[in-house]
C-alpha cells in the first residue's frame, strides 16, 4: 500500500464516523458502555481474586510424627513433601518452637509453673500449597506416610476457595462474551448504514477502476476507530472512579483496609488498558469485515 492510499483511507474512515455522526455516536456510546461494565467487572473481580488469592496463600496443611520418628526421618519427610507439585513452602516447627509461641500467645505470666515443656511431642511441618484445589492429592499423599500421626487440614476453606475461583472464571467469561456480541451487533449496523449511504459513490469509484481494498477499507478503518475510541473513553473513567473509591475507602473505613488489601490503579491498567483497546480495535474489526462482506460485494 502506498503512503498516499494509506492516509486517504485514514481519512476516509474519519469522514465516514463524521457522515454518520449518530451512529457512530451511538456505537460508540455503546462500545464505551460494554466496556465500562468490563472494566468495572473487572477492577471488582481482580480485587476480589486477590483478597481469594491471599487467603489461599496462608491456608496451610499441618503434620504431626508419631513419638519414635527420629529427627533425621522428619527431615526426610520435610524433603520430599517439599519436592510435592502441590507444595509452594513447608516450615518446620519444632516442639520448643510449638511450645514458646503457644505460652506466649495464651498463658503469658502464668507459664512460669511449667518446668517441662508439655508439647515435647508436637514437633510439626506447616505446608502451603500452590492451589487450594491440590489439598486433596497432597492429604492423600500425607496420609501413606507411616509416621505421620495427625494432619491438619481444612476441607471447608479450600472447597469454598476453589469454587470462588471457578465462579469468578464463568462470570468473567459471561460477561466478556455478551459485551463482545452486543458490541458487534452495533457496529455492524453502523457500517451497514455507512455503506448504503455511499452506495452511489461506491458504484462510481468501481467504474472508475477502484480495488476491493480501495473501496473496503475505509469501512474497516471506520469500524477500528469507532472501537479505538469506545474503549479509551471508558478506561479514563474508570481510572478516575477507581482511584477515588479506593482513597475514600481507605479515608472512612480504615479498619476495612486492614482486612482488605486492595489493589493499586496500576495494577489493575497495567492488564486492563492493552486489553481493553484490543477488545475495541478486535470488536470493531470484526464487525466491520463481517458487514462490508455481506453488504458491499464489489
Amino acid at each position: 500500500m502506498r503512503i498516499s492510499t494509506f492516509f486517504y483511507t485514514i481519512g476516509q474512515g474519519f469522514r465516514n464516523i463524521v457522515r454518520n455522526k449518530w451512529f457512530s455516536l451511538a456505537s460508540i456510546a455503546t462500545i464505551g458502555a460494554c466496556l465500562f461494565l468490563f472494566g468495572l467487572f473487572y477492577a471488582i473481580l481482580s480485587n476480589f481474586e486477590h483478597i481469594v488469592k491471599t487467603a489461599e496463600e496462608s491456608l496451610s496443611v499441618t503434620i504431626f510424627f508419631q513419638e519414635d520418628t527420629s529427627d533425621t526421618r522428619i527431615a526426610e519427610i520435610g524433603e520430599s513433601v517439599g519436592r510435592r507439585v502441590e507444595v509452594s513452602k513447608v516450615e518446620f516447627v519444632s516442639a520448643e518452637e510449638a511450645w514458646a509461641g503457644f505460652r506466649d500467645d495464651y498463658l503469658g505470666e502464668y507459664s512460669d509453673g511449667f518446668t517441662e515443656n508439655p508439647l515435647a511431642n508436637s514437633a510439626h511441618y506447616v505446608i502451603y500449597l500452590q492451589d487450594v484445589s491440590m489439598q486433596p492429592a497432597l492429604v492423600t499423599y500425607l496420609e501413606s506416610i507411616p509416621d505421620v500421626r495427625r494432619i491438619n487440614k481444612s476441607e471447608i476453606t479450600a472447597t469454598t476457595l476453589s469454587g470462588i475461583n471457578a465462579l469468578i472464571a464463568y462470570v468473567s467469561i459471561g460477561i466478556i462474551g455478551i459485551l463482545f456480541a452486543v458490541s458487534i451487533f452495533l457496529i455492524s449496523n453502523t457500517v451497514t448504514i455507512g455503506i448504503s449511504v455511499r452506495k452511489e459513490e461506491i458504484n462510481i469509484m468501481k467504474y472508475i477502476g477502484a480495488t476491493d481494498f480501495f473501496v473496503r477499507s475505509p469501512f474497516v478503518i471506520e469500524g477500528i476507530l469507532i472501537g479505538v475510541i469506545g474503549s479509551l473513553i471508558p478506561m479514563g473513567i474508570i481510572y478516575v472512579i477507581y482511584n477515588q473509591v479506593i482513597f475514600y475507602v481507605t479515608e472512612r473505613f480504615a479498619m476495612l483496609t486492614q482486612l482488605l488489601d486492595f489493589l493499586p490503579v496500576e495494577a489493575i491498567f497495567h492488564i486492563l488498558l492493552p486489553v481493553s483497546v484490543a477488545m475495541g480495535v478486535g470488536i470493531g474489526f470484526l464487525g466491520s469485515i463481517v458487514t462490508v462482506r455481506k453488504h458491499l460485494r464489489v
